[in-house]
């Protein structure tokens, strides 16, 4: 019994022993296969040490458009608020209640048309008994223009007929009694004497015809004026109190529509306070305020478009109102700028987006704006792809800008291929691999 127990001691102990052998033996390896690879990585090292080869070259990606020439418009833009092209705040020019409305808010109107009615039966009465007295004044204006004359005129007159009578008949008596002397019937004495009562007559005859004359010069031309007086004066009043009248009677002074009616019949209407307001909205014009180097390019007549919110399109306009001077708190120039609105599509307090062409130059070589790199203090300049493929940096001179483009002046040629993403912070000959997008795409500036 203890020898099997023994046997199986020691088979025990020599399986234990066999396990540690095991573990013995990897370790060993391990250990040699690292000393091994180390040895080969010293030999390597010191084998290549002598002839280093260099790491290939970076290539980046970049997207690129070609340059070309095509039109491109400065435009000025700003924001402002619709008016209608017409508008007109109707007061009245008295102060009464209103009688009765003949429109409502929203209403066409036309010109001349009659809008509303003041109370006005103390005007009218007024208007009446004025248009008496009229009728008054010029009945005696026409009596005394036409009547007879005065009494001491008309003695003046008969005066001048008789000495004209007696005149006459001195003259008669004067050529009978000539014609006797000059037959030796009658002595000279008594043609003398006769000769002095003609002379006599005649000038009564005179005398007669320059009184009535002074009278009628005197007195007639008194009398017209005094009944021309009271005839104009009569008018006067009565074209007063007609216009009284006239006043409660609003009409409308121009074509459109009724914007606005502040009172309800019944109600006191204060002279000078609107009553209604009417605008025309068949053209509209957007008050713009703009800064002076801009406003500098803008002339009359030149085109422009508007845009206002709900309205999928551009409405066509153009500036018809430049200021002469700036406004001297925000130095901008207020520009006007008039669109058709047949429609009325174009409603009067919105707010709206203004584009005005100021200068339109053919044939400009024209990049992205994406593409410009502005230094700090150096000059403009792009990034030009050339034909060995590397990317090489390139003063230019901008002019004017579109949207998302922007003309160059001078330092590109049609055709170039420039960078307009990917070159910010890259290398002068960088060698690069492009993407050709449109010059049109709105492109964006890339890092």
């Amino acid at each position: 019994m203890h020898r099997v127990k023994e046997a199986g001691c020691l088979g025990l102990a020599a399986r234990r022993g066999s396990g540690a052998d095991r573990v013995r033996s990897r370790v060993f390896s391990f250990g040699v296969a690292t000393i091994v690879a180390s040895a080969l990585m010293a030999m390597s090292f010191g084998c290549s040490s002598g002839n280093t080869v260099p790491p290939p070259e970076a290539v980046v990606s970049v997207e690129t458009v070609t340059v070309k020439a095509q039109s491109i418009a400065n435009v000025v833009s700003a924001e402002g608020v619709l008016y209608p092209v017409h508008q007109a705040s109707i007061s009245p020019k008295i102060t009464a209640p209103v009688r009765r409305f003949y429109v409502q808010r929203g209403d066409k109107v036309h010109r001349g048309e009659l809008l509303a009615v003041l109370e006005n039966k103390d005007l009218a009465a007024a208007a009446m008994s004025a248009q008496g007295g009229y009728d008054q004044a010029q009945a005696t204006y026409a009596s005394t223009t036409s009547s007879a004359l005065p009494e001491e005129i008309q003695t003046a007159n008969l005066n001048l007929v008789n000495t004209k009578a007696t005149l006459a008949a001195q003259q008669k008596l004067y050529d009978s009694e000539n014609k006797l002397y000059q037959q030796g019937a009658i002595a000279r004495k008594q043609l003398d004497a006769t000769k002095v009562a003609l002379t006599a007559a005649q000038s009564a005859y005179e005398t007669a015809e320059k009184h009535l004359q002074n009278l009628q010069a005197a007195g007639m031309s008194q009398q017209k004026k005094a009944a021309q007086g009271q005839l104009e004066t009569a008018h006067g009043q009565y074209l007063g109190a007609a216009a009284q009248l006239g006043y409660t009677e609003i009409c409308s002074p121009i074509d459109g529509v009724v914007a606005s009616r502040a009172v309800y019949p019944g109600d006191i209407a204060p002279a000078g306070t609107p009553l209604l307001i009417v605008i025309d909205t068949s053209k509209v014009v957007v008050q713009l305020h703009i800064p002076q180097l801009q406003s500098e390019l803008l002339r009359m007549g030149q085109k422009a478009t508007i845009r206002v919110p709900g309205l999928d399109k551009d409405v066509p306009a153009k500036v018809t109102v430049l200021s002469p001077a700036l406004d001297p708190n925000s130095t901008t120039e207020e520009v006007w700028v008039e669109a058709d609105n047949p429609k009325g599509e174009l409603k009067p307090g919105t707010t709206a987006q203004v584009s005005i062409t100021a200068k339109t130059v053919a044939n400009a070589l024209v990049i992205p704006a994406a593409a410009i790199l502005a230094g700090a203090n150096g000059p403009t300049s792009v990034m030009v792809v050339k034909s060995d493929g590397r990317a090489y940096s390139q003063n230019v001179k901008t002019g004017i800008q579109q949207g998302n483009l922007i003309q160059i002046v001078n330092g590109l040629e049609p055709g170039e291929q420039v960078i307009v993403s990917g070159q910010y912070g890259l290398p002068d000959k960088t060698k690069v691999k492009v993407t050709p997008v449109s010059a049109n795409a709105d492109t964006k500036t890339g890092a």
